[in-house]
């Protein structure tokens, strides 16, 4: 964000740029001493204490969300002559699509859990990501979407140099956010688990 607030004639970036470091720097630290403690810090209202510190974090990363959606009507309203139409674009749809999808965080805060069909606490993972082969996992549309931050303005300015093709990109991508957390509202995984397989038969 701060690369492309850069952009934006006559606007200084600190506030948004301290903004997230405060917020994001108290999620990452609770979620570092929460892990520490072998506790978990997302979902977890076991106490008043653990249930505040978890709405907090609700509370900062809706405050970063709604400040970068400031930042891309900004990028809609101003004129910014020096930047090829092609790449300011891959920047407004970056920008938009990364809200929609942070803002999805509360279809799982809302039913305090990220599966969808099953418990959280399940042995079907996709490796590393641990994204549920087994059950509906809206964190599948929820990493998608966000990454459209870095994904789409990468590859307008490096490979696809043309407003047309930007468009095109960009609705595919949005398209494929949207189809992974229709499947998993459904409780479908975005890969299925062989293991689930076998035992069905």
């Amino acid at each position: 964000m701060a690369w492309y607030i850069y952009y934006l004639p006559n606007y200084n970036p600190s506030r948004y740029n301290w903004t997230v470091i405060v917020l994001f720097g108290f999620e990452v630290a609770y979620i570092g001493f929460q892990a520490g403690c072998c506790q978990i810090s997302h979902f977890n209202n076991s106490s008043p204490i653990y249930a505040g510190l978890y709405a907090l974090m609700g509370i900062a990363a809706t405050a970063v969300t709604l400040y970068t959606a400031y930042i891309g009507v900004l990028f809609f309203t101003t004129a910014i002559p020096s930047l090829p139409s092609y790449y300011l674009w891959g920047i407004r749809w970056g920008i938009f699509v990364f809200v929609i999808f942070a803002l999805e965080g509360f279809v799982m805060g809302g039913r305090m859990s990220h599966t969808i069909g099953g418990p959280d606490a399940n042995n079907y993972g996709i490796p590393i990501l641990n994204w549920s082969t087994k059950y509906g996992d809206p964190r599948v549309a929820h990493f998608i979407g966000m990454h459209a931050l870095q994904l789409l303005p990468l590859l307008s300015f490096y490979l696809i140099k043309n407003t047309r093709g930007v468009f095109i990109i960009s609705i595919l991508y949005t398209l494929l956010a949207i189809f992974t957390l229709m499947r998993s509202l459904k409780g479908k995984p975005i890969l299925k688990s062989k293991v689930e397989v076998v035992s069905e038969d």
